[in-house]
């Protein structure tokens, strides 16, 4: 088991969280502006979109250096519809560009394995469990 994550409540902030992950020196999150937070760090909704990004990403150059392919960069622009998300519907659209001398063939390919990160795998294709309770040092 993954040493856990562990948020701690910023207690001069109304919703900033600081997250402790290990080997990670500050990260955090914080409710957007529009339902009371400050606004300066991304929220849940834009880790969970991140998460995709760059699994996408780091798959993808996996991949290309396994083949030996001349992939260079790669950006990976995620757009967010979360219109519907009451409703259980949230979409996401993802746009990934090749830096490199890349054949049409390869790129397609590329295309092709992005789809494959186990983050889009966890999130179309998983049952997640989620069990939720006090911890045992919890203030009483």
């Amino acid at each position: 088991m993954r040493t856990p994550i562990t948020l701690i409540s910023e207690r001069n902030s109304a919703f900033r969280q600081r997250i402790e992950v290990e080997s990670v020196e500050a990260l955090y999150a914080d409710a957007p502006k529009v339902l009371g937070g400050e606004g300066h760090d991304p929220d849940p909704h834009d880790y969970f979109d991140m998460a995709l990004a760059s699994c996408k990403a780091i798959t993808v150059q996996m991949y290309a250096k396994r083949k030996q392919w001349p992939l260079e960069a790669i950006s990976v622009t995620v757009a967010r519809d979360d219109r519907k998300e009451r409703e259980g519907e949230y979409s996401l659209e993802v746009h990934l560009a090749f830096d490199g001398p890349l054949s049409d063939e390869q790129r397609e390919r590329l295309l092709e394995i992005s789809g494959r990160c186990p983050i889009q795998r966890l999130m179309t294709e998983a049952t997640v469990t989620i069990n939720t309770r006090p911890s045992a040092d919890a203030a009483q």
